[in-house]
């Protein structure tokens, strides 16, 4: 029996690519009963795509109208839908909103997309680095000479993914107090410029520069920015408030080579002081004992894939969510239509 805060509720979910399994996993993981509708034909989910687990599946042909009367009738059982195909396509197969609706007015159907249900880009077709390029994202992240996406995890993850979760949640409140369901559309364009609101603001009133490497948090100074250490692996380091500055400086021994006010190396003054942590950085020590001798001055391993659940933190963090957790990969059904009686 699914434990957590979304235990008892039933949810569809129409099999796509990209950061809509996430929202399925991450349902999942807080209770809820997720069936995922797949296309007839798809093979099981590989075992390293960790964000199919946790659910059921069915395959259904949802070019035969049959397949498309058992989407429906699956509705009716379910308080959220959601999809994430280009705009008309549910229309087209039957199975938009107002169809679902019809048959279950308080359901709350998701659906997200890049460019957003409607204006002139929404019929065609994108990726994060798209969606990136026009929230104004993708221009401040990356080197001076160039900007570098970070990932797939800005617009897909965080401005797709993040929001559609956001907006579902939403959307059970106000359907179980109203009666009335809600349709959530959830762009990764629309998401990622949202989360650019404290940028945009600062940028607006003359305290952000329009650039990369030119700003307190975009590398553009010496205490908030990574350096390769004597073994070749890298540390970040984030003393932003005064007093972990100041033990910084003392820990490097440049309390008294650094004596200009900490932020006027955030802005142009801050080739010295860089000069003089790299060369702090590189040149004595690796990154587990630069990040020893640094402890309390924010300094950190920057951990890669293999390595990230290998620090006590991430061991300790992992280890709770695993417990927490223990929901399986998902598994299919039925391969036809012919049994739908346990997804119900």
């Amino acid at each position: 029996m699914a434990s957590g805060p979304l235990a008892g509720v039933k949810v569809l979910e129409f099999a796509g690519i990209g950061p809509g399994p996430l929202v399925g996993m991450m349902l999942s993981d807080m209770g809820a009963n997720v069936l995922r509708i797949e296309r007839k034909g798809a093979p099981d989910p590989a075992p390293e795509r960790l964000d199919a687990r946790g659910r059921m599946a069915i395959e259904l042909d949802l070019k035969q109208s049959h397949s498309i009367e058992v989407c429906l009738g699956l509705c009716e059982y379910a308080e959220i839908v959601f999809e994430g195909n280009r705009p008309g396509v549910m229309e087209r197969l039957g199975l938009g909103p107002d169809a679902m609706l019809a048959r279950n007015p308080r359901i709350v159907y998701g659906r997200m997309t890049g460019w957003g249900q409607s204006g002139p880009y929404a019929p065609y077709a994108g990726h994060d680095i798209n969606y990136l390029s026009l929230s104004g994202a993708l221009h401040a992240i990356g080197t001076e000479e160039r900007p570098v996406p970070p990932l797939n995890l800005v617009a897909d993850y965080g401005g797709g993914a993040m929001f559609l979760l956001a907006g579902l949640l939403a959307g059970i409140i106000h359907s179980r107090a109203s009666g009335k369901g809600q349709v959530i559309d959830a762009a990764m364009t629309d998401g990622a410029a949202c989360l650019m609101t404290y940028y945009y603001g600062r940028f607006a009133a003359g305290g952000w520069m329009d650039g990369r490497r030119a700003n307190l948090l975009d590398g553009g100074a010496p205490f908030y920015d990574t350096y390769r250490c004597a073994d070749g692996k890298w540390i970040s380091i984030g003393a932003l408030e005064p007093d972990f500055y100041a033990l910084l400086l003392d820990r490097l021994g440049l309390a008294e080579r650094l004596v200009q006010p900490q932020m006027d190396q955030a802005c142009g003054g801050r080739e010295q002081s860089r000069a003089c942590h790299i060369c702090r950085c590189r040149r004595s020590h690796s990154a587990g004992s630069r990040s020893t001798i640094l402890r309390n001055a924010e300094p950190h391993p920057v951990a890669t894939c293999s390595h990230c659940s290998r620090p006590p933190q991430g061991v300790e963090r992992l280890g709770h969510q695993r417990r927490r957790r223990g929901r399986p990969m998902g598994r299919r059904i039925a391969r036809s239509i012919g049994n739908v009686a346990e997804a119900r």
